[in-house]
């Protein structure tokens, strides 16, 4: 026997289902806002603080002329290893506060590159980054097809970077600096979209403020080093030396 279907159960059914899907998505879209604001705003001190510093003599020579150099240089990487490995273990509070310190101490790093590049060159060179960046990191968010496959190749790559750049520091090859600069460029823009595509899969609904928040800040924190390196490598191939 045949039955002929509930049509009011069915559209009731199909309406809870549209409204549940609207609610994950507007949610979604609040997640992510949060991720880019966080990132922006890390992005944004990051740069003053490069400006400012690299920009004075004075300062300069008080860091790169002295032993604190090494330290200024290491300790973003410190920064790094420690935030991704116990940001479950801190306080959304914490996390901020840390993602922020991380952002300035990169300034002091990267404060640099005003005394070896030009300004001009040097914002030339974010302006390309940022469009490149956002143009994978939106086809992260929008595409369907699964990135995770793309992701093991890119993350193999930047081993092989950090390998091939140790090398060089013993080389000083010319050739194989080219050939760094070029995959690096290559391996960040993919990143932008694989780290972006996990940022979002990484978003669920039922989370509580302070899951949320460590979520928002671990992912600006994902997409900022992937600009920052997107950057640095492609500052080596656009950047006019002073």
């Amino acid at each position: 026997m045949v039955t002929r279907p509930n049509h009011e159960f069915a559209n009731r059914t199909q309406g809870y289902a549209r409204a549940q899907t609207a609610a994950i998505d507007a949610g979604l879209r609040t997640h992510m806002q949060r991720v880019y604001a966080y990132m922006g705003g890390g992005l944004a001190l990051t740069g003053i603080i490069s400006y400012l510093v690299g920009n004075n003599e004075a300062m300069l020579a008080a860091i790169y002329g002295t032993p604190l150099a090494w330290v200024v240089m290491l300790a973003p990487l410190g920064f790094a290893f420690f935030f991704g490995m116990r940001i479950h273990a801190m306080q959304s509070s914490t996390a901020q506060i840390l993602f922020w310190v991380f952002a300035a101490v990169m300034g002091l790093s990267l404060s640099y590159i005003f005394a070896v590049y030009t300004t001009a060159s040097i914002v030339k060179t974010f302006f390309i980054a940022a469009a490149t960046f956002l143009s994978m990191s939106l086809w992260g968010y929008t595409t369907k097809k699964d990135l995770s496959g793309m992701g093991t190749f890119l993350v193999m790559g930047v081993w092989g970077l950090i390998i091939a750049m140790v090398v060089n520091l013993f080389m000083q090859s010319s050739a194989l600096e080219f050939a760094i600069s070029a995959i690096g460029v290559l391996v960040f823009t993919g990143l932008a979209a694989y780290d972006t595509q996990k940022v979002k899969e990484f978003y669920w609904e039922a989370d509580g403020h302070e899951v949320a928040t460590k979520k928002s800040i671990l992912g600006a924190f994902v997409l900022y080093m992937d600009f920052i390196n997107l950057f640095l490598f492609m500052l080596r191939f656009l950047g006019n030396r002073e």
